[in-house]
Parts: C-alpha cells; structure tokens; sequence
C-alpha cells in the first residue's frame, strides 16, 4: 500500500499533494458518514432491539474523526508526500502526528463512556432486573478515564513506570485516609453482583429505615420515604445490614386485616360478608382471592384475620385503613357485635363510718398504762410509811 502511494504521489507539486492529501481525508469522513454509516442505521432500524442504534448513533462521530485524521496521518508518514506537501516534515509532524492520535483517542473515549451510559440508561427504562447498572457505569467511566490517559502518556513518550509507583504509595495513602468511601465504593459493586435491589424497589432495612430506591450511586444509595423525605445509606452500611425488598420477587404483598367478632355469632354469615366487604375495595387484587382465617378463640372474641393482597407494598396501609372503615359500617349494618373486653367489679357494704368502733389494742394498752400507774402510786405511798 505504501509503494502504490508514493508512486501516486510521484511528480505531484507541493499545492497538489497538499490538496490530494486533504482530499482524501475529506472523501474518507464523508465514505464513512453517507456509506458505511448509512448501511449500518438502515440495518438496525430493521431489528426490534434499540441497543443496536445506540450504538450506532454513539460511534458515528469517533468513527468519521478516525477516517478523517487517520487518512492523513497515514499519508504524511509517506516519504514522497512529506517531501510534497506545502508544510514543513517537522510542523506536519507536530500537527498530523501525535496530536491527531490524541484526538482520536479522546473522542473514542468519549464515545466509549457515552456508548456504555446510554446502554446502561435504556436498560433501566425498561425496569428490569438491571436497574442497580449505574453502579457498574460509575466504574466503566472511571476506567476509561485512567486507561485513556495512560495512552495519551503513552503516546507522549511520557515514562509511566515512576508514576505508577507514585500511584501505588499514593493509592495506598488514600486507601486509608479514605478507607469509607472505599469500603462504601466495593459495597456498591457487591450489591450489584447480588442483586439486592433495583430502582423502584421498595426496601426496609434491619434498623427500621424503609423507603423506596431511587438513585444508586457509587458511594450510597438513596431511599425515599412515605414522609417523602430523603434518606442517604452508606453502601457499606447496606452490605452489611440485613435488607428486605418487599418488590422482589413480585410486587404484589399480603395485607392482614384483624378483627374480632363476639362468641356467638354466626361465624358463615360473618366470612360471607367480610370477603363481600373485601372484594368491593378497589385496591385489593382479584388474584389471589381474599380468605378469612379464624385465628384463636380470645378471652372476649373470636379472633379472625382477613387475607388479601395489594399491588404493591406501600398500598397496604392505605388498604388497611380501607378495609378497616368498610368491615366496621358493615358488620354494623349486619348486628354483628365486634366485642372489647369487659371486667365484672363487685362492691361490697362497709361498716358506718358515722359508729365510733373502739379500738381493742387500745383499750387494752390504756388498762396496763393504768395498772403500771398505780403501782408505782402504792409504791411511793409505801416508801412515805416506811420514812
């Protein structure tokens, strides 16, 4: 190829080969965007997948970047077109050279972390189980970021081995200086790995925290209450907590209703109304069917629980709430008593406090002060005789 080339580029003057040279970049970029391009959209439009053109929409610009730049810093590596060409060998080399390899590399990059983002943003408008993605995209941006510039130090002729070690001692310093943020960065992935939650889901974590996913990012993730307020969870904490998603594996949950009806009712009468009564809310699914499950017989009533199921956890207390108002207009409609528990207290007649009773002890306390008076009165009348 490069023979053909010199031979083509043979008996040119410097204002031809300059411009033979930039014309073929310029048909080269333009071959890339009307031709190559254009085949690829028109084949992916025929596919049912959006990936596809995501892909082809995201490496159009590096794609005609390289043919442009790539063209004419192959034909200013060819000795009959460096000695043509209008511009100085050296000043070709300082503008087609490493710089036009720099910006290729920086656009390619870019187009790299824009590729895997925009993949990563159609699989999450899908709402599947790869919504925790973001994650993964943090860290293929920051992978591309050092990878491209230890090519451009690469390219430059720049000696990367001391800065590696730099960056090891200084990695190192960080890892402890920084030892949370990077405890809370490998949480994040660890959480990704195992699928703990997605956006959307609704979580509740061992301390009481609940709320729903709504950004997962490298250092944490962001839960958002039903007092819609924001709470912020260190990843780490998360990997380390114990985590129940009430979204997976189906969003559907179980409402449980409990209710007491006194003894003696008509206990078929009373499943037969609390299921009619449960059936006509409009929250509760059709699918599976309401139940009602006598629990135990309690000391004022016969302790039932209604079963039913919700689309969706943070619609079980408004169903309760619901469902509770409904049983209680109903079972008041049909005279059915929902009991509270009763205390019989007995009250017995006491003596009349207005009858003074005299008190033994007393009495006979007064009698042996009196005796112990009067001995020691015989006595003194005693010691006056003898005197």
């Amino acid at each position: 190829m490069i023979p053909s080339l010199s031979a083509l580029f043979e008996g040119f003057s410097a204002v031809e080969a300059t411009v033979a040279v930039l014309a073929i970049s310029v048909v080269a970029a333009l071959g890339m965007e009307f031709v190559v391009l254009r085949i690829a959209r028109r084949y992916v439009s025929t596919t049912e997948s959006k990936y596809d053109d995501i892909i082809i929409a995201s490496l159009r610009a590096p794609l005609v970047v390289t043919a442009a730049l790539a063209g004419v810093y192959v034909l200013t590596q060819v000795p009959a077109v460096r000695a043509s060409v209008l511009v100085d060998p050296q000043l070709l080399d300082d503008i087609f050279g490493r710089p036009s390899l720099s910006v290729i590399i920086l656009v390619w990059a870019h187009a790299a972390n824009a590729v895997v983002n925009r993949l990563v943003a159609a699989v999450n408008e899908e709402g599947n189980r790869f919504d925790f993605a973001p994650v993964f995209s943090n860290v293929w941006t920051l992978a591309v970021l050092v990878g491209s510039a230890g090519t451009l130090l690469w390219l430059w002729g720049i000696e990367i081995t001391p800065l590696l070690g730099a960056a090891g001692v200084a990695g190192i310093a960080v890892g402890f200086a920084a030892k949370d943020t990077v405890a809370n960065f490998f949480g994040g992935i660890a959480l990704y790995f195992d699928d703990t939650y997605k956006i959307g889901d609704y979580i509740v974590l061992d301390d009481g925290t609940a709320g729903t996913v709504i950004k997962v990012g490298v250092r944490s993730t962001t839960l958002l209450t039903r007092d819609e307020v924001l709470v912020t969870v260190p990843n780490a904490a998360l990997n380390a907590a114990k985590v129940t998603n009430e979204s997976a594996p189906q969003r559907r949950r179980r409402v449980r209703v409990p209710i007491g009806v006194a003894y003696g009712t008509d206990i078929d009468e009373f499943e037969t109304l609390a299921i009619e009564v449960v059936q006509a809310e409009s929250l509760v699914l059709d699918s599976p069917k309401p139940r009602a499950r006598l629990r135990s017989f309690g000391d004022s009533a016969l302790q039932y629980e209604i079963l039913c199921w919700v689309n969706g956890p943070t619609r079980r207390r408004r169903a309760q709430h619901e469902l509770n108002r409904a049983l209680y207009k109903a079972l008041n409609d049909a005279d059915i008593e929902i009991p509270y528990p009763k205390r019989d207290v007995t009250v017995t007649t006491g003596p009349d406090p207005s009858v003074e009773v005299p008190d033994e002890r007393g009495a006979g306390q007064a009698a042996v002060d009196g005796g112990t008076a009067a001995g020691r009165n015989g006595e003194s009348a005693a010691e006056r005789d003898g005197n």
